[in-house]
């Protein structure tokens, strides 16, 4: 006789990543602002899971650096500092060079008419000087050149790092003028990935986060 182990798991899984999904959006929209005291029970009714689910959730949120968890005070939603902001860019430029590196080399036509597609979008905000679409539409191009590579790992992390970034750039953007400058152009990228270059490619990325870190340096000393 077979013992179908598997059922209760994979449906505690599911509920859980579901969860996760749901307040991972959430606190990457501001919907729950930085500093909020999250409750299990609370947030559980609200999405209406278990509180295991929702438990699961959270301590993957937590390893994830978006909620912090206080022994015997509670669960709060990262702040977000400017020597976590900086820490961020450092590692978003170890990893997403290398990625950029490793797109060049495997790039494929409906790669690049995908690529070109997101990048004239971006560029679109970016006259209208319209944060939100544009934002996503950066995001999308990370996104995209990371899926590009096929490689779960590297998807894992570089999409832990993209999701912090939008998180900063709305809270940023939410209590200031719009800054136009800080909208940079994916043009260098697309063409030397466009090129098969990988040493180009590797180098545009370099030169787009460091820019970008540059003027976010100058943003918060305004």
């Amino acid at each position: 006789m077979s013992i179908r182990t598997s059922e209760v798991p994979v449906t505690a899984e599911r509920d859980s990543d579901a969860a996760y999904s749901l307040l991972l959006d959430r606190i990457v929209n501001l919907s729950i602002a930085p500093g909020a005291l999250l409750n299990e029970q609370s947030l559980a009714a609200e999405l209406d899971y278990g509180r295991t689910p929702v438990r699961e959730a959270l301590a993957r949120l937590s390893a994830d650096r978006f909620v912090t968890i206080l022994p015997r005070r509670g669960i709060i939603v990262a702040p977000i500092t400017f020597e976590e902001v900086l820490a961020m860019f450092e590692a978003r430029e170890t990893i997403e060079c290398g990625i950029a590196y490793i797109a060049a080399t495997r790039v494929t036509e409906d790669d690049l008419e995908e690529m070109r597609r997101l990048v004239t979008t971006a560029d679109a905000a970016r006259m209208t000087g319209d944060s939100e679409e544009f934002l996503l539409a950066d995001h999308a191009v990370h996104t995209f050149l990371v899926h590009m590579i096929k490689n779960p790992i590297l998807q894992e992390a570089a999409e832990r790092l993209l999701a912090h970034n939008l998180r900063f750039w709305r809270l940023y953007w939410r209590d200031r003028p719009v800054s136009p400058e800080a909208m940079l152009s994916h043009a260098p990228l697309i063409a030397a990935v466009e090129s098969q270059d990988s040493r180009t490619a590797e180098e545009a990325m370099r030169h787009h986060l460091r820019e970008s870190c540059q003027l976010v340096q100058l943003l918060f000393v305004r």
